[in-house]
């Protein structure tokens, strides 16, 4: 038999005035995936998940939660969701453990709150005020409070927006353990990137609906982008000498570097070539299609368009 998925959107229709906010989002997450929403800044990825933590009320469509109606089972699915909102701010006197003994006293099951703190890298923080926290250790400690009443699903909401990239890696490191821990993770994002590394599938949301639903490799893998070779020659370069080559689709040019598009053994290919010619490849890297390229070829357009 099949497993009913943790959480299920079918059609989900949610406007604001004369704003469509969401048209018609479908999807359905399995129990202890990595779940990415992914898209745009005002893709309606937000106004979906808040449908789904019962934030917000459609106006069309369903949402079932670990079978249950968000609408109709609200204090219930408090104590089974917990949630880390796309902007929350604490007090800025309440120390790191006076938060978690808080959010604790919120539930009847909640977690080790000692252990939380140690787990999530706060030790050293535990008596330091939410003010004086920076805004990786922000981000730590919104995930704690997200967990501290043992969820069995965990919301996390563009989780990762304004971190350095030292911050972001361990962010990253620290929701693939929630996920080891045997929660389910859905993860709301417009960074590619961060969907490609973490997430198990992902639904690409534009203007308010799904435009595919996969693996990051699959979505991918629609793209036919092939593979992309960046170098400096080190001598001046005759453009035929890699346009003849089979395995190349294209050669364009930026400044004083080369860019190649193709595919099968391009790198082989090319650099066998330039071999033959004496030419040194300077700086020389291989691009594989991503998630943003994935977009590109699902809407037409750039992410950050």
């Amino acid at each position: 038999m099949s497993r009913v998925p943790v959480i299920e959107v079918e059609n989900l229709h949610k406007s604001y005035r004369d704003h469509v906010a969401v048209e018609d989002v479908s999807f359905s997450v399995e129990e202890g995936e990595i779940f990415g929403i992914v898209g745009p800044n005002g893709a309606g990825k937000t106004t979906t998940v808040e449908c789904i933590e019962s934030l917000r009320k459609p106006d069309g469509g369903s949402v079932r939660v670990l079978g249950l109606d968000p609408t109709r089972a609200r204090a219930e699915l408090r104590q089974r969701v917990g949630a880390q909102l796309q902007k929350s701010e604490l007090p800025e006197n309440l120390k790191v453990a006076e938060a978690l003994k808080l959010y604790a006293s919120f539930y009847r099951k909640p977690a080790n709150s000692g252990r939380l703190i140690e787990d999530l890298g706060l030790s050293e923080k535990r008596n330091t005020p939410f003010g004086k926290l920076s805004g990786g250790q922000k981000q730590r400690l919104s995930i704690a409070l997200a967990l501290v009443g043992s969820p069995e699903v965990a919301v996390l909401d563009e989780l990762t927006t304004g971190l350095d990239p030292h911050a972001r890696r361990e962010t990253w490191e620290l929701i693939e353990n929630v996920r080891s821990s045997g929660v389910t993770v859905l993860l709301v994002t417009h960074f590619m990137d961060e969907a490609e590394r973490l997430c198990d599938r992902v639904a690409v949301i534009d203007a308010g609906k799904v435009v595919a639903t996969g693996t990051p490799a699959s979505l991918i893998a629609r793209t036919n982008a092939g593979q992309r070779i960046r170098f400096r020659p080190s001598a001046p370069l005759n453009e035929e000498l890699l346009t003849d080559l089979p395995e190349v689709s294209g050669v364009s040019h930026h400044r004083d570097e080369v860019l190649v598009a193709g595919a099968g053994d391009l790198l082989g290919a090319v650099t066998s070539v330039l071999n033959r010619h004496a030419i040194a490849a300077h700086d020389l890297g291989v691009e594989r299609p991503t998630l943003d390229d994935a977009f590109l070829a699902l809407t037409g357009r750039k992410l950050d368009d």
